[in-house]
């Protein structure tokens, strides 16, 4: 199983050529329903707002050099490592998922477009290996990471709307791993069985999956890394994103400018810090 390309059997029923176009046609999906995303939800509109806002509140400007390295920093951080989840779980879960998706969608890409610079064997062990990964990671987050199971008591079962994006990823990979399980068994999908009702399956939630990025979260992963560097950039600046400054409040000059700390909270009130790391994080 793990050594056996799926679509090379494949071929022998459908054309490469219809093959590739689907994945075209899959990769104009993706791009198209994107760029919806963005108009609907007109992110892209408020993230340029937000940055002209944060320019004028800006106290000093970031060098093209150093907005390099927070480029770098960005991609390494929020990226490669996913370093914005505090909790490891979450996070771990994260990781396996995000390479997951993309090994398994690379090789695929490059098994079905018949790449000669990788050997055939190690594609299919790529295919596999990531899909399992991709699983593992999904089934993980689904049943015992997701917040409104984890933390607010929601049968795992119960689906909303928001579900869509991570319920057709598993259930695309899902089916994958068993149509090709059950072909390197000696089944084809030409004998209309078993093996013909996982591809079928497989097709379906793929469709679904990258049909629907208008409608799931599958556009905040091109989105993510422009917020997070743009976030970088603004506490470089001063800008702080607009929000307030960080004031001592112990200070004499902070509690002439509010004279109501040291009526409320004395004149020499405690560092509370802040409340969001007073426990361990425990959803997202």
């Amino acid at each position: 199983m793990f050594m056996t390309n799926p679509f090379a059997e494949l071929s022998a029923l459908i054309s490469t050529d219809v093959m590739q176009m689907y994945v075209i046609v899959m990769a104009i999906l993706v791009a198209g329903g994107t760029i919806l995303d963005m108009m609907h939800k007109k992110s892209a509109k408020y993230f340029f707002l937000d940055s002209e806002k944060n320019a004028k509140n800006a106290k000093r400007t970031v060098s093209t050099g150093e907005k390099a390295g927070l480029a770098v920093a960005t991609l390494a951080n929020e990226v490669l490592t996913s370093g914005e989840f505090a909790n490891t779980k979450r996070r771990i879960s994260h990781l396996l998922s995000m390479y997951g998706f993309i090994i398994f969608v690379a090789s695929s890409g490059l098994m079905i477009f018949e790449c000669d610079s990788v050997s055939a064997t190690t594609l299919a062990q790529a295919w596999h290996i990531g899909a399992i990964m991709l699983a593992v990671g999904g089934y993980w987050f689904w049943f015992f990471i997701r917040v409104d199971v984890n933390s607010e008591g929601v049968r795992w079962y119960q689906l909303r709307k928001a579900d869509m994006f991570i319920v057709s990823l598993l259930l695309m990979v899902t089916f994958g791993l068993i149509w090709s399980y059950l072909q390197s068994k000696g089944g084809k999908v030409s004998d209309m069985g078993s093996t013909s009702l996982f591809f079928g399956l497989f097709i379906l939630s793929t469709t679904f999956l990258f049909s629907t990025v208008l409608w799931s979260k599958f556009a905040h992963m091109f989105f993510k890394p422009a917020a997070a560097f743009q976030k970088r950039v603004a506490h470089a600046d001063g800008g702080a994103l607009n929000l307030p400054e960080d004031f001592d409040l112990s200070s004499p000059e902070v509690q002439a400018r509010f004279p109501d700390i040291p009526e409320y909270m004395g004149k020499n009130p405690e560092n509370m810090g802040p409340g969001i790391r007073r426990e361990p994080a425990n959803h997202y």
